[in-house]
């Protein structure tokens, strides 16, 4: 079998340094807290994104609703009632941030987990992205777990703007804001498209994002995505060998065979890398090829039980499979 940009992850010891989703429930409600200064990291001057869409919501699918929101000023052809089947909860009456994190992925499109300051929702805002966060509109005892969607922020009036419940354009204090996004950890999402990069991006966090994505079938919209890494990260490893995975998946063989071959120079004794490079070689036809990369592979690692076990799967995958006609080249 071939291996993912995740193994490939693994294989070099990159840690994405990622906040681990908590596992708590979006139940909507309301409250007020006493306001304040504008916080810093807020920027000068005020911005909003008029024409983000609004989708109010039903009662405790704040999480349905203001998902659909940002998928739809994706792009993202999705439904109401497809998100609320995939991500809402009715035995617990609300939404968790895995539900909305997969059905992003779902729908085609890249979840990426912002740094946990009002800076970077603010970034986003000015690159044209609404911002996706978890507020406990309660208290520490009493927790109102509530996603909204924020669409502006005034530091002037030291407010932020946000599509929330059933409210297209709520106006929050922004320490109010700040206090309430706090008790969530900080947690805001940015919905990227295929191709797209957030304003100050995590190389490993974004990479994870990547992987994820192309466990789900995304192949098309993966290669987009590890295209744009490439441009922003020239040459780097990682990006190649995602970007050779996803050419492998769509059938473009001799183009993943390239990208595995640059790989092998920067890294000559990858046994992911030369796994995949016999898939690529084989479904063009050239077996003998193929069992050579493999026996290459399998004398470097000697001592690793695991990826021995993969190579020799493929060895006997692909000296099973049918023979097939090498490409004539003109």
């Amino acid at each position: 079998m071939s291996l993912t940009a995740g193994s490939k992850l693994a294989e070099m010891s990159i840690r994405a340094g990622l906040v681990p989703a908590l596992l708590v429930l979006a139940l909507g409600g309301c409250a007020l807290i006493p306001g304040g200064t504008p916080p810093p990291g807020i920027g000068t001057g005020a911005i909003e994104l008029v024409d983000t869409p609004f989708f109010p919501q039903e009662r405790y699918q704040c999480g349905p609703a203001a998902l659909m929101t940002v998928l739809t000023d994706s792009g993202a052809q999705v439904s109401l009632d497809a998100q609320v089947e995939q991500v809402y909860l009715p035995g617990r009456e609300g939404s968790l941030q895995a539900e909305l994190v997969a059905a992003t992925r779902a729908a085609g499109r890249i979840p990426y987990q912002l740094d946990r300051s009002i800076q970077a929702i603010r970034m986003e805002l000015e690159a044209g992205r609404p911002v996706l966060v978890l507020q406990n509109l309660g208290v520490s005892w009493y927790p109102r777990w509530h996603y909204a969607v924020v669409v502006g922020v005034d530091p002037e009036a030291s407010q932020v703007v946000l599509r929330s419940g059933t409210q297209s354009r709520r106006i929050t204090d922004a320490q109010t804001f700040m206090y309430t996004w706090r008790r969530s950890d900080y947690w805001a999402l940015v919905v990227l498209r295929p191709g797209e990069l957030p304003e100050n991006p995590d190389k490993h966090r974004y990479y994870q994002a990547l992987s994820a994505l192309e466990e789900t079938g995304h192949f098309g919209e993966a290669r987009d995505a590890w295209q744009a890494a490439l441009e922003r990260w020239p040459g780097d490893a990682i990006a190649l060998f995602g970007m050779a995975n996803a050419e492998l998946a769509l059938g473009n063989f001799a183009a993943a065979e390239s990208l595995y071959r640059q790989l092998l120079v920067q890294n000559p004794a990858s046994p992911a890398v030369r796994n995949n490079l016999a898939h690529a070689l084989a479904r063009q036809g050239l077996k003998p090829q193929a069992i050579e990369q493999l026996n290459l592979a399998l004398d470097a690692v000697l001592d690793d039980e695991f990826m021995r076990r993969e190579l020799q799967d493929s060895l006997m995958e692909i000296q099973k499979a049918p023979e097939i006609q090498p490409p004539v080249h003109n």
